[in-house]
């Protein structure tokens, strides 16, 4: 009878601190912080803020020590998690802090998408944007966060564009009315562009890549606008107007950059009037006016 309650009280004692492994193998998340976020964006490009479903990615660094650490492609506190936007972030599944001491960075990028490469991650513009899905959907953005303290508080991240804009205006010059402008058939391309880039997560530095082609614009309220990697456009129809089925050109060389909204007054003229520029600066790319013909 010993021998078999000595038996019974071994197999509880087993089974006790078996059940005890088996706790201390779970994640103990009820002493520490939820990370959670709150972004924005001084100037979305639905030109509204974030719309709901949008989804951004983020990674989180810890510090050693006072050191910060090293974004990496995996074996980052957070790799790459998806948090999506309805009037706030929820992330896929809640993270949390190391501890309630150790600092991190974090890093967000917009659109959430699978990271290949985070020094050279492969983007691309649509080449058509005429609807407001290819428009909004060719908007690429970055934010870091850094040396941020464990805090149940939303961090506030301020994504920046990381790609450049065009913003046209078509006008009447020679042989035409705005009455008559308004009643024609009206197309806007923007050409010699590279649609295709790779981006540098941490840093936000984008690099145009491929070939060069045309991008068609959105039309919205009498004008037009469109996403555009940034680079530097040679001598060349910069800007095509079709009006009824003529073209007139908008030559020019240019320089599209990171962040700015350039704005372009093209005046559509019958008659050479030649071609006047002017530059003032998203951030402001300022205003680029001319006249095509």
């Amino acid at each position: 009878m010993k021998q078999i309650a000595i038996f019974s009280m071994l197999a509880a004692t087993c089974a006790l601190i078996s059940s005890c492994e088996k706790d201390d193998a779970k994640p103990d998340n009820t002493s520490k912080m939820e990370i959670n976020i709150t972004a924005s964006t001084d100037t979305r490009a639905s030109d509204s803020g974030f719309d709901a479903g949008d989804k951004v990615g983020i990674y989180v660094v810890n510090y050693k020590g006072g050191t910060p650490g090293t974004l990496t492609a995996t074996g980052n506190h957070v790799d790459n998690m998806c948090f999506t936007y309805n009037d706030t972030w929820t992330p896929a599944t809640p993270i949390y802090w190391l501890d309630n001491t150790t600092h991190a960075d974090l890093y967000l990028y917009y659109p959430y998408t699978n990271i290949l490469d985070l020094a050279a991650q492969p983007f691309t513009v649509a080449a058509n944007q005429s609807t407001k899905d290819s428009y909004t959907q060719s908007d690429f953005m970055t934010a870091k966060a850094t040396n941020v303290a464990p805090t149940s508080e939303a961090i506030a991240m301020t994504a920046q564009h990381r790609m450049s804009r065009a913003s046209i205006e078509v006008k009447p010059g020679n042989g035409f009315t705005a009455e008559s402008l308004a009643k024609a058939s009206i197309a806007v391309k923007i050409n010699g562009v590279k649609c295709s880039s790779t981006v540098n997560i941490a840093s936000g530095a984008v690099t145009a890549t491929g070939e060069a082609t045309s991008v068609t614009p959105l039309p919205e309220a009498g004008s037009y606008k469109a996403i555009i990697v940034p680079q530097s456009v040679a001598e060349g129809n910069l800007i095509t107007v079709t009006i009824d089925g003529r073209d007139y050109n908008l030559k020019k060389a240019f320089t599209f950059e990171a962040g700015k909204n350039h704005k372009f007054t093209v005046t559509v003229s019958k008659t050479s009037n030649g071609v006047n520029v002017t530059i003032g600066g998203w951030g402001d790319g300022g205003e680029n006016g001319g006249t095509a013909e």
